[in-house]
């Protein structure tokens, strides 16, 4: 079987192009397989990616999902393709229908829950108690000569967690691992799935619906992928229905958000915060106007970048190859 791997060269500064190619290479000790292993910078066009697949690859590795890139016309010039995996728990909206009727497993590699999950309390606890901006107050100022009375007063509200209501919108993996940590810091965690999650692990999760999660909530993290049927969830219209002075969180797409209009909720203090890791436009314009909110808490989608989860998820990526070409195929995202 020929496989192509597309490598994306590591961004972060912590890891290699030859630790990632490693761990690659372990693909090759799988009996049976031809791989071929293409890096690039930026990126992929659906032409490049159809330009770089041979005409007999039977399976992709390292495809984002997303319907400009899972095309009939790929299907067409690439009869044998059967398997496409994407290297990232979030996809996109793509055609299902097309890839069952070309018969064609995709799959996504969720290998960072807990780190995303953790990435998205770092935001809540800037929101919460602003460690950064009092370190530097205290790291400045010039307590001898002017011993203010700020000190132990602080700059900005401290909000404890304890007691709140966390809720969760998509109870995948990490949603999951969100519930954990929730549930660690004494709050009362609450979440909408599309379908119920079922189990004694679930059992501390209150599971409700969107509009119980959106009127109950102190805290709004968005666990879901980008599809149509979640593009722009959190709007004019769900807003309205939030607690004023509710957080909201979000490392999962941008696309979940209209982002006007939650400006206009941050700008009017119905939403008292926002920690975002993902915005609308990757890089932003410069006058995007979320940018310029300053209850917004921004950083550029970094949630998935520690060195460990880069590693781990060339091996989760392996491993779901593995039970694929044994049958029983895993974190199938197209049934």
């Amino acid at each position: 079987m020929k496989v192509q791997v597309l490598v994306s060269k590591p961004k972060s500064l912590d890891i290699t192009l030859n630790e990632m190619m490693e761990k690659w290479h372990m693909l090759e000790l799988i009996p049976g397989l031809e791989c071929h292993f293409y890096t690039y910078d930026k990126s992929l066009t659906s032409e490049e990616i159809s330009n770089i697949i041979d005409s007999d690859t039977e399976a992709v590795i390292g495809v984002y999902l997303r319907k400009d890139l899972i095309t009939e016309d790929l299907f067409i010039k690439h009869p044998k393709l059967k398997y496409m995996a994407g290297m990232a728990h979030g996809y996109e909206e793509f055609d299902v229908e097309l890839t069952h009727k070309y018969g064609v497993t995709i799959t996504n590699t969720a290998y960072g829950a807990s780190t995303i999950a953790e990435f998205a309390f770092a935001l809540l606890l800037d929101i919460c108690h602003k460690v950064e901006l009092h370190s530097s107050y205290v790291k400045t100022h010039d307590w001898v000569n002017d011993p203010s009375p700020r000190y132990m007063f602080g700059l900005s509200d401290q909000i404890e967690l304890n007691g709140m209501t966390f809720g969760i919108i998509g109870l995948g993996k990490i949603g999951y691992h969100a519930a954990l940590i929730a549930k660690g810091f004494g709050m009362n965690v609450i979440s909408f799935n599309r379908h119920l999650k079922t189990g004694a692990e679930y059992d501390f999760i209150e599971q409700v619906s969107l509009d119980e999660v959106l009127s109950r909530s102190d805290v709004i993290s968005l666990h879901t992928p980008l599809t149509d049927a979640t593009k722009n969830i959190i709007n004019k219209e769900s807003i309205a229905k939030m607690k004023d002075g509710v957080i909201l969180i979000n490392t999962s797409r941008g696309g979940l958000i209209n982002e006007d209009d939650l400006v206009n909720a941050l700008n009017s203090g119905k939403i008292y915060a926002a920690g975002l890791d993902v915005i609308s436009e990757e890089p932003p314009r410069h006058d995007l106007g979320i940018l310029h909110c300053e209850n917004a808490t921004i950083t550029d989608h970094i949630a998935y970048l520690p060195k460990t989860s880069r590693l781990r998820s060339v091996s989760v990526a392996i491993s779901n190859f593995k039970a694929y070409l044994d049958g029983c195929p895993t974190s199938v995202i197209n049934k």
